[in-house]
């Protein structure tokens, strides 16, 4: 457990008045990746229901490409809300208004199928004990990344039968007090953040369950007694399909670094990218600078960096070359020898550890 082990981590220094700009919150700045986030959503679940409606046996050769595009559009969007999105939600750190962090932490959860306390509770440990053997149970390495597998890819770029259904049980099961199995986190994980022990956390991983259920168990029987059965796969189904974009993203953060080392350049990689994909993803490609700080707002991540990278290993800028010159190499050579471990470059010139102890004791808590 987690109470038995105390790590010292390694963090940059940081000027303390830049430092306390950076955790500055803003809600405007927050509405700015919200707004533009459930808009796309309901503009791509706009089209592709158009998209359906139009569907008929003499328009299909070209209807159903137009209908599978959008579907794919909206399910490569909505599928960034459950670990991502509301990865920053239960950071608390987007709103300068917690009821707002709270509010939308639950909007994003019920699209997403996602366990806000249950996450929560996993990801606290996961910062104490990033990538530690017997204590960070979100990360285990090597990640066993079944990459050259045709099933692999066809369920990230469309739809995962056997993951559906694992979901939908653990929501089932839950709300009926059962969790023997595994949601967002693994069973055994799972009993370990949030034990029997936990009343008050396993009553509201129970009683959210039951909102989910009962919630989207409402929304399906109205959009069919009203005609718009479709929009059951848009809206309540919407973020478990077309998973791929999440994993392009997220596969870099902890993929092939090392284990039970206590600085975060060596089990945590970022990168940097387009506008889009760093909409999408909520600006986690600032990886390390995130683990390093985490109190410190996604939105100020960038100017994180700049204040930090020359003590940073180098990032790669792109998607593609990260994945064609580090993590492709990387899970090639794992495949072959799952005890390699990738060591990331650190600066000639060691920085200073942070020293501002009123600031690392916020970041630890969020």
């Amino acid at each position: 457990m987690t109470e038995n082990i105390k790590i010292t981590w390694y963090r940059c220094k940081v000027d303390k008045a830049l430092m306390s700009e950076l955790m500055k919150k803003s809600d405007a700045r927050a509405f700015l990746q919200v707004i533009p986030s459930l808009g796309l959503f309901a503009l791509t679940g706009t089209l592709a229901y158009l998209a359906f409606l139009h569907l008929n046996a003499s328009n299909w050769p070209t209807a159903l490409p137009l209908l599978l595009l959008a579907l794919f559009a909206h399910g490569t969007h909505a599928s960034f809300f459950g670990g991502i999105a509301c990865h920053e939600f239960c950071h608390k750190t987007p709103f300068a208004t917690q009821s707002l962090n709270t509010f939308f932490l639950y909007v994003y959860s019920f699209l997403g199928w996602f366990d806000p306390t249950g996450y929560r509770a996993s990801h606290v440990r996961h910062h104490q004990v990033t990538v530690h053997t017997d204590y960070d149970g979100e990360i285990v390495q090597p990640l066993g990344l079944d990459w050259r597998g045709l099933k692999f890819f066809v369920t990230v770029l469309t739809f995962s039968p056997t993951g559906f259904f694992k979901l939908m049980r653990f929501w089932v099961c839950a709300a009926f007090n059962n969790f023997r199995y595994d949601g967002f986190l693994n069973a055994k994980w799972f009993q370990r953040v949030v034990p029997e022990t936990d009343e008050k956390g396993r009553r509201a991983v129970r009683n959210w369950a039951r909102v989910m259920v009962l919630g989207h168990l409402a929304l399906a029987t109205a959009f069919i007694l009203t005609g718009h059965w479709f929009l059951i796969v848009i809206v309540n189904f919407g973020a478990l399909y077309c998973v791929w974009f999440v994993f392009v993203c997220g596969a870099a953060q902890h993929v092939g670094l090392q284990s039970d080392v206590p600085d975060f350049r060596l089990n945590t990689r970022s990168y940097t990218c387009g506008w889009f994909p760093a909409f999408c993803y909520w600006n986690m490609q600032y990886h390390v600078e995130h683990h390093m700080f985490p109190a410190v707002p996604f939105y100020n991540l960038p100017r994180l960096r700049e204040a930090i990278k020359h003590d940073l290993p180098p990032a790669a800028h792109g998607l593609w070359p990260l994945w064609r010159d580090e993590l492709l190499p990387i899970m090639r050579r794992q495949h072959k020898d799952p005890s390699y471990r990738h060591v990331q470059p650190l600066p000639s010139n060691e920085g200073d550890r942070a020293t501002d102890t009123t600031l690392l004791s916020e970041a630890a808590q969020s």
